[in-house]
């Protein structure tokens, strides 16, 4: 053998092949955090996106926030100006029906108290028989209209101290039609509420009523509660033909037209309640310090009948 010949070294097979098995495991980590970094970034991004959203949504939010409060406030102020104008309308409403009322009945010194307690009457047997808030509102202010026709009736009729003769019953009966007219055509909740009252509240539960001859339930409800509260309120008060009656002949009176004058069922509530009517009548006449001493006695007409 020669001197200057080298003898190859030998690698053994099992230490390359661990050696390529660590590189291959080295390179699969560097994959996965080459993968891992690159999903980071793109987590971060978008929780980067997500946050700068959040932040302009709480922005508008509370851009929003700011704009409804003071939309709240607007509508408070608004709401509170719709108020004030619908107090004002109401009373100049109001002001007008008495005004109606007192230009129908300008020559009876008792015609303010006389509105006053028809308009409460007439409400609180509305409540007592359970009608609803706003017809029980709204009786308040057509009750008061249901004579608004005796304005075309002659003086000499409307102020008579005795029976009226047959031609002039005729004539008073045409108040009813007469208001009729002046309250038809409206579209007023109110006004149409008092046009059947001022047609119908001197028709009877027997049908011996004008001017349509109805009977019992063909006569509106609205029209037998005024019926009452206006002839209780002619009883007790003084009138061209009569001075005013006592409670108890009053209410015999009242009792006697339960089913002829009168709906049976409004006749019982406003008798079992007519310590409250007359509460009312006596707050009313007290405010005013209107005073009754007259004597009493049956007018004419009610001789007739009594």
């Amino acid at each position: 053998m020669a001197l200057n010949e080298a003898e190859p070294i030998e690698v053994t097979t099992d230490f390359y092949q661990l050696y390529l098995k660590e590189q291959q495991k080295v390179f699969h980590l560097q994959n996965e955090l080459q993968i891992a970094l690159s999903q980071s970034q793109m987590y971060a991004r978008e929780l980067s996106n997500i946050y700068q959203h959040s932040k302009r949504k709480r922005k508008q939010l509370a851009d929003t926030n700011k704009q409804l409060v003071k939309y709240a406030s607007d509508l408070r102020i608004t709401f509170s100006s719709l108020k004030k104008a619908h107090n004002e309308l109401q009373e100049a409403y109001r002001d007008t029906i008495f005004r109606l009322v007192l230009a129908s009945e300008y020559k009876d010194k008792d015609t303010g108290n006389h509105i006053s307690r028809i308009s409460r009457y007439s409400s609180l047997l509305a409540k007592k028989l359970n009608l609803p808030e706003t017809e029980s509102s709204n009786i308040s202010l057509a009750a008061p209209m249901h004579d608004v026709g005796k304005i075309g009736i002659p003086d000499h009729i409307i102020l008579k101290k005795g029976i009226l003769n047959e031609e002039e019953f005729s004539i008073i009966k045409t108040h009813t039609t007469i208001g009729a007219a002046i309250l038809d055509n409206s579209k007023s909740a109110i006004l149409q509420m008092a046009h059947t009252i001022a047609l119908s509240h001197h028709e009877h539960w027997n049908g011996n009523g004008y001017p349509q001859g109805l009977q019992k339930d063909q006569i509106p409800l609205v029209a037998r509660i005024v019926s009452l509260a206006d002839t209780f309120d002619a009883l007790t008060t003084s009138r061209p033909y009569k001075s005013p009656y006592p409670l108890d002949v009053t209410c015999k009176i009242i009792s006697r037209e339960r089913e002829r004058q009168f709906d049976p069922c409004i006749t019982d509530i406003f008798l079992e309640n007519i310590d409250e009517f007359v509460a009312i009548k006596n707050e009313v006449d007290c405010r005013n310090n209107e005073e009754n001493d007259s004597e009493f006695y049956l007018s004419e007409r009610d001789k007739a009948s009594f």
